[in-house]
């Protein structure tokens, strides 16, 4: 294992700016990040797991050490099998803090081995969430601070469809 490889995981539906910067931060602290979507179907994602590691690799393209995949098992497991020691989350507010903070405790009860880095995003992000995004996109709000241009297109085309269904 090496502690130069870090694991991002998250839904990521969809990125954001926000979810970009603490990949690029991330990246200049470990030589690699892998950047894991989750298969949630709990959550409801928008998009499927698919669409979403395709919106990925597009945006981190240009960048080096980055690689995105995606995953369906325990985020400690799957640490494990990208032989990696650190697990990356992002911490926008004080409100996302106790979720945070009870799932790397139950990460580490899992595997002590594992550990798991809070970061916070730039100043300009720390309020952006995917799921006000979808909220504000449902109203045509326009999402250009907040997203990629393909991301705010699909994402516009998604809710289009889906309220005509």
């Amino acid at each position: 294992m090496t502690a130069s490889r870090a694991v991002y995981p998250g839904t990521f539906d969809p990125v954001t700016f926000g979810h970009i910067d603490l990949i690029k931060r991330a990246r200049t602290i470990f030589d690699e990040v892998i950047v894991a979507v989750a298969h949630n179907p709990g959550k409801g994602p928008l998009f499927t797991v698919e669409e979403r590691v395709a919106f990925l690799r597009r945006v981190t393209r240009p960048m080096r050490g980055i690689t995105i995949d995606a995953f369906d098992s325990l985020v400690v497991d799957y640490v494990r099998r990208k032989r990696a020691r650190v697990v990356i989350r992002g911490l926008r507010m004080l409100s996302d803090f106790e979720y945070e903070f009870q799932m790397a405790l139950t990460n580490r009860k899992l595997a002590p081995d594992v550990e798991t880095i809070f970061m916070m995003p730039s100043e300009s992000y720390a309020y952006v969430s995917a799921r006000l995004l979808k909220e504000a996109a449902v109203f045509g709000a326009d999402l250009s601070a907040f997203v990629p241009p393909f991301v705010g297109e699909a994402l516009r085309r998604r809710l289009r469809s889906e309220r005509t269904a």
